[in-house]
């Protein structure tokens, strides 16, 4: 699953992909969000976390596992 993550003050969003289910980030980012957690994390697929803070969230934007595409593609 590929989430994007848009940080305050900072001029590149965060682009991960996670081997969490969706609602799994749903709940991460709300509870971020309802100030319960002060940090939103989240794993990666190759187990690496990234940690934002609540309060510097901007956006974030949750979407669907793409096919890999394989071969080469006209040009």
């Amino acid at each position: 699953m590929e989430v994007k993550i848009g940080v305050q003050n900072a001029a590149r969003e965060i682009v991960l992909e996670s081997s969490q289910s969706a609602d799994e980030v749903e709940s991460a980012v709300a509870a971020a969000l309802d100030g319960s957690a002060k940090l939103l994390k989240l794993t990666d697929e190759h187990g690496r976390k990234v940690l934002v803070p609540a309060e510097r969230l901007a956006y974030v934007e949750i979407g669907e596992q793409a096919a890999r595409k394989v071969g080469f593609g006209a040009i």
